[in-house]
């Protein structure tokens, strides 16, 4: 909380850059699941009325990132582990459709490109820096999905990258995923250059699927504790 920062826009009203706010330190585990979202506070905070708060919780309520929980007001909703395999479902059909299109289409620019994100992806890894290792982690994802040439899958896949952030922020809280995470983001990109579809598209699969396995973990554990 101490970090939250609005950034105001002049092209947007106010009640929008506090949205935008908000939602993004959820997205990002600023704003912790389970944790209270008081009006008064957040609106100190950020140097607003209480008024844009309340309609900016209202529409994170619709988008499912915060719930109204009776006699407590509203609270950021909890990652359960059937959001986590519905994301993660739909996010592997479309990485496997990516890596493979990536494998045909994929330029020169892009190759060189996809190598050095993975090459600042192993120096954010060994810095421990969360916010920097999911950021090259989202951005290495990127530069294959704009190999695709699909815009139409680019633009499904990023309307995908900011809910599967949540996520990625909790897979890459577990220090001991490191070193498994550089190796499959070496052999997805290894096999996209080389143009073996049905390995990269293996690659995508196994590496979805050790995050889901890991994040289950994590919500398993946090909700026993709760």
């Amino acid at each position: 909380m101490n970090d939250l920062k609005v950034t105001m826009n002049e092209y947007l009203p106010l009640r929008d850059v506090v949205f935008n706010t908000l939602r993004q330190a959820i997205l990002k585990g600023e704003l912790e699941p389970g944790e209270r979202l008081m009006e008064i506070q957040l609106a100190d905070r950020l140097g607003v009325s209480r008024t844009p708060i309340r309609e900016a919780i209202r529409k994170l309520e619709l988008e499912g990132l915060v719930i109204m929980v009776p006699r407590k007001g509203a609270e950021v909703a909890r990652i359960t582990e059937k959001d986590l395999n519905d994301v993660l479902e739909v996010r592997c059909a479309l990485e496997e459709l990516a890596v493979e299109l990536a494998c045909k289409k994929i330029t020169k620019a892009q190759a060189d490109e996809l190598e050095a994100t993975l090459a600042t992806f192993k120096v954010a890894i060994h810095g421990k820096n969360l916010t920097e290792m999911a950021e090259m982690d989202e951005k290495f994802h990127m530069v294959i999905y704009e190999a695709t040439g699909n815009t139409r899958l680019i633009q499904t896949l990023n309307n995908l990258r900011e809910q599967m952030y949540r996520y990625r922020v909790e897979y890459l809280k577990d220090k001991d995923v490191y070193g498994k995470l550089v190796v499959e983001h070496e052999s997805i990109a290894k096999n996209i250059l080389e143009s073996n579809i049905e390995l990269a598209k293996n690659n995508v699969k196994d590496h979805i699927y050790n995050q889901a396995m890991t994040i289950g973990k994590i919500i398993s554990a946090s909700n026993q504790l709760s």
